[in-house]
């Protein structure tokens, strides 16, 4: 048996003490207080907590008055970096001061920094600790406490030399208190010490903290004056509000007076009530007044457009959009312009730089929601921003819950609601667990942030607004979409250089016209196009968009797209944020359409209205108060039939029409576009605007120049003419447009997509015959067979005779225009006819058919579904067998497992194409075909590899022959 050491056998008298101070330990672990739940604590929680932070997280404390050890100022460093100067006053009350942001909004009179201190203080001996403590600080102190109101005080020590009673005898009042803390005797007060003797100055410390607060004081006092004035010198002449290109209302001139004389001022109107005009406004009124130079605007990446449109509209100053990499950011950032303009992103990567270069006078946060959540990358970014003034502009100050408010107010103002803790505890009803279950005492927060919040809704200002107002989002593309639009825009760029030197055929106009067509889907989204692309800025700008509307509780919009299929994301979203929507669009048969509108109507909780342009004419939706233009029509008088669904007689409400353009794009030409026309319009119908500035263009060469400048810049006019039609003032020398053409720009120019199918047939006479299919009611049907019969008595054009149309005319349900033949119906009788051929009761005769207009809610004619169908077909047989050979080269080289995953994508493919092949709609591995991955585990790679290639192989020589027979038919 071995010899244990000494320390094994501790005597049993040696143990004892030990255990007791453990016993002592584990015990007060137990009396502990249980960690915090939630937001449930108190301010004792609270203080515990920074004792602990100030035990663990302070690196270094260091006394810069030697000769006042205990109640002296000292230097705080803390492990995150931070450095901070602690004023110790008191080490039994909280009466101590530091200059951090937590001690100055907590409230509790006390932070981690002045902890540390007081825990160093005692390591060094808690006798002197406890000794000095009874003593108290041997000087008069005048501070700002940060334990209650914040209102500066005095407090005496023990014995107060006579000198100094003398000296701060104006100043105190009977009881020892301050007389007055006016801003104005608190100077007077500390221009008096600083004039004093030597020796007495020695007794009197003015706190660092007092500064601060009489700069505040005064601040606030000064605003109010400068108000004043200002105000008092518009009415009498000596000043203007109108200091923009165009006058303000009277709500928009208090905004801007709130903006300019607040310094930090939350504006949270309406949506549509102007508030980036007010920012602007009050922007200038500093410059003028207080000779700002710099103006830094942080918005959404889709509104900076927007910004620089509104600047130049309403102020003319320069302005600078903030893009490109971070070198050439950071050189914008040099050479900044009187508004500098970057988005939230750019914040966060670069908000130190921009406080060290671009140095604003005025920093203005538009649709600031964005910081809602105060523990977010961008919220501390955004914060982070140094500028005396500050703008906060959001019509959604609070969204979801009372604490984003906060977040928000406290870029302004940090001490404005105190600390987070107190807010929740003050504004929640919290349960056992610290979770908020209610609110409480809202009137009191409300009175709380009147001093920086201005909040106007639309009822408030009825009577101030006019009719509707207009606002345009920027959206900006993504990568992806860029690419595609690129492609169409490349195209059609090529052919605008061949109209450059000659005329374009008919051919190649109407591809111009397609791909004019296919740009503006694309800035939707390349999902009209591709179904398998999902890609839509808009869509996630329309999310924003709508929340903010929706926060009204009778608020109600309208949504307008010439797409359905991008009404189908817009769908999706809406029952992801459920919403209730009425649907209308040409796919929806008369009955369910009536049914929409009125659900739409009065159901409350029917909120949205969407619809393409079978919408925009003879509705009356006076329900709404807000309309979506998710794209815009190429013609103002369609925009303005949209905008009437809701903007009509009798409408009690200012309605707000929002627009979703993509940035440097062909819609982004179309707003001028349409501000052209609109001109034109409003001075020949309105005797309204300058008729002089209106120029008409001349000549098939202004026509291509103009549509040179759509697709070279985004910002030049544009001027389309409507397919097969002869552009405005073209030469006599063009190719003459085919009546055909004719016909179906008649037809689409009086149905738009209530238009679902226009489709040529040679009948077995040899004769052409048109079908048009209208998304209308039988009258409307009528109507348009007695418009194409009076319509044949007049054009007769293309070696028609009048006798070849009224013969035309006479036939039974067939109308005639220019001599052809016309069959016009609706769509029950369309989908009718469709149904008894597909059964084979009706035999479709005739032959060559050509679709001259064919809706996407109408499925594709048979032959184009087979082309469709063969062309996926020979799509997927081409991937399985390039994926065949990837396998078997692998498997050649000795990588058998390596192959496997090549293969089993071989198989998907395989069985896609098979599947297209047949016909199926659905793909099903069959097992016992072999063409599933093997299962059989024990079998060798190189096995399983060999078995399964086989079966492969055959299955898509069946395909291939298939395919080929198929292609040839």
């Amino acid at each position: 048996m071995g010899t244990s050491s000494p320390s094994q056998h501790t005597p049993a008298r040696d143990r004892a003490p030990r255990r007791r101070k453990a016993q002592i330990r584990a015990r007060r672990v137990l009396d502990r207080a249980p960690p915090l739940q939630g937001w449930l604590s108190n301010d004792e929680d609270e203080i515990e907590r920074r004792r602990w932070r100030g035990q663990t997280e302070i690196t270094g404390v260091e006394a810069l008055e030697p000769a006042h050890p205990y109640f002296g100022t000292f230097r705080v460093r803390s492990a995150s970096g931070g450095s901070y100067e602690v004023e110790l006053r008191s080490l039994t009350e909280r009466l101590n001061s530091c200059g951090c942001a937590d001690h100055r909004v907590n409230g509790l009179g006390t932070c981690k920094h002045i902890e540390g201190v007081l825990a160093a203080l005692r390591r060094r001996g808690k006798r002197a600790f406890a000794a000095a403590a009874r003593e108290a600080s041997p000087r008069t102190e005048l501070f700002v406490p940060r334990n209650g109101d914040a209102t500066p005080r005095l407090l005496w020590p023990a014995a107060v030399p006579e000198s100094v009673q003398t000296l701060l005898a104006p100043f105190v009042a009977m009881d020892g208190t301050l007389s007055d803390t006016s801003p104005a005797t608190l100077e007077a007060a500390i221009a008096a010490v600083a004039e004093a003797e030597p020796t007495t100055q020695a007794h009197i410390r003015i706190s660092r903290s007092l500064a601060p607060w009489i700069a505040d004081a005064n601040r606030r006092t000064a605003r109010a004056e400068a108000r004043d004035r200002f105000v008092a010198d518009v009415e009498a002449g000596r000043e203007t509000f109108d200091l923009l290109h165009h006058p303000l209302l009277p709500y928009q001139r208090e905004g801007m007076l709130h903006l300019a004389f607040g310094e930090r001022a939350l504006l949270a109107d309406d949506m549509g009530l102007g508030k980036t005009i007010q920012a602007i406004a009050a922007a200038e009124l500093l410059r003028k007044l207080r000779s700002v130079a710099r103006v830094l605007v942080v918005c959404p990446a889709s509104l900076k457009g927007e910004w620089e449109e509104q600047i130049a509209r309403f102020s003319g100053a320069e302005t600078k959009l903030v893009n490109g990499s971070r070198t050439a950011r950071l050189f914008q950032y040099d050479h900044p312009a009187f508004f500098t303009v970057v988005n939230y992103e750019q914040v966060v990567a670069d908000a130190a730089d921009i406080n060290q270069r671009v140095k604003p006078d005025i920093v203005i946060l538009d649709e600031a929601q964005r910081i809602k959540n105060w523990q977010t990358k961008t919220a501390r970014a955004v914060k982070s921003l140094a500028a005396p003034y500050a703008f906060v502009l959001t019509g959604t100050p609070l969204e979801n819950r009372i604490d984003e408010v906060y977040s928000i107010v406290q870029f302004l103002d940090p001490g404005l609601l105190g600390p987070l803790f107190r807010f929740n505890r003050d504004f929640y009803e919290l349960d056992e667990r610290g979770r908020p279950t209610n609110y409480k005492n809202l009137q009191d927060l409300k009175n709380r942030l009147a001093p920086v919040m201005l909040r106007r809704r639309k009822r408030d200002v009825e009577t101030e607004l006019p009719g509707r107002t207009v606002t345009t989002f920027m959206v900006p593309m993504h990568d992806e979409q860029r690419a595609r639009y690129e492609d169409y825009h490349g195209q059609a760029a090529r052919l605008i250089a061949a109209a450059q030197r000659r005329p374009l055929t008919k051919q190649e106009f109407e591809r111009l016209q397609m791909l004019l067509a296919c740009m503006r889907m694309v800035c939707d989204t390349p999902h009209i196009l591709d179904p398998n692309c999902r890609i839509s800025p808009k869509l996630e700008e329309l999310e924003r968009v709508l929340a903010e509307l929706v926060a009204e509780p009778d608020r109600k919009i309208i949504l307008f797209s010439e797409w359905e299929r991008m009404l189908f994301l817009v769908r999706e979203l809406a029952e992801e944020m459920g919403l209730e929507f009425a649907w209308h669009t040409g796919s929806v048969p008369q009955e369910r359409r009536r049914a929409e509108i009125a659900r739409f109507k009065r159901d409350p909780g029917c909120r949205l209205f969407l619809s393409t342009d079978s919408g925009a004419v003879g509705l009356n939706l006076q329900a709404a108060s807000a309309i979506i233009n998710l794209d815009l029509p190429w013609n103002p008088a369609r925009l303005e039939q949209r905008i009437a669904r809701a903007w009509r007689k009798n409408q009690m409400r200012t309605v707000d029409v929002i627009n979703l353009v993509t940035e440097d794009s062909i819609e982004h030409s179309m707003l001028h576009l349409l501000a052209q026309k609109q001109a034109l319009a409003d001075g020949v119908l309105d005797r309204d605007g300058d008729l002089s500035a209106v120029k008409m263009p001349s000549g098939r060469s202004a026509f291509v120049e103009r549509m040179a400048m759509m697709l070279g810049d985004a910002a030049a006019p544009v001027i389309v003419t409507p397919a097969g039609a002869t552009p405005a003032g073209a030469t006599p020398d063009r190719e003459p447009v085919a009546p055909a053409d004719r016909l179906r720009a008649d037809l689409l120019s009086r149905h738009g997509d209530a238009l679902l199918l226009l489709t040529s047939r040679k009948g077995n006479d040899g004769k052409e015959v048109f079908v048009a299919v209208l998304d209308a009611d039988a009258a409307t049907v009528a109507r348009e067979r007695e418009h194409l019969a009076q319509a044949a008595g007049t054009c007769s054009s293309d070696g028609a005779s009048p006798d070849t149309a009224s013969e035309a005319a006479t036939s039974p349900g067939t109308a005639s225009i220019e001599g052809l033949a016309v069959e016009i119906m609706d769509r029950a009788t369309h989908d009718a006819i469709e149904r008894l051929t597909a059964t084979g009761l009706l035999h479709a005769g005739g032959e060559d058919a050509h679709d001259l207009v064919r809706s996407p809610s109408l499925p594709p004619p048979a032959e184009a579904a087979t082309r469709q169908r063969l062309a996926k077909c020979a799509e997927w047989l081409g991937g399985a067998e390039r994926k065949l050979r990837m396998a078997l080269l692998l498997a050649q080289g000795g990588f058998a497992e390596e192959a496997m995953p090549a293969l089993n994508a071989c198989l998907d493919l395989a069985n896609s194409a098979r599947a297209a092949m047949n016909g199926e709609t659905e793909v099903a591995a069959d097992a016992d075909d072999a063409t599933s991955a093997p299962t059989d585990a024990g079998a060798a790679p190189l096995e399983s590899l060999t078995a399964t290639t086989t079966a492969v192989e055959r299955m898509l020589a069946e395909v291939r022959r298939g395919l080929t027979t198929a292609l040839a038919a």
